[in-house]
């Protein structure tokens, strides 16, 4: 468990730019999207 939260912390994006934390969120959520998707097509 810890090691995952420390990935997620790795994650993070500590920006003052509005722009660029929100690419950031962006190209994070699409890749857990595309994981899940992932997942969904071996079960």
């Amino acid at each position: 468990m810890t090691e995952l939260v420390r990935v997620l912390r790795g994650l993070r994006r500590l920006t003052d730019d509005p722009r660029d934390a929100f690419a950031h969120r962006l190209r994070i959520g699409l890749a857990i999207a595309a994981l899940i998707l992932i997942l969904s097509f071996l079960r």
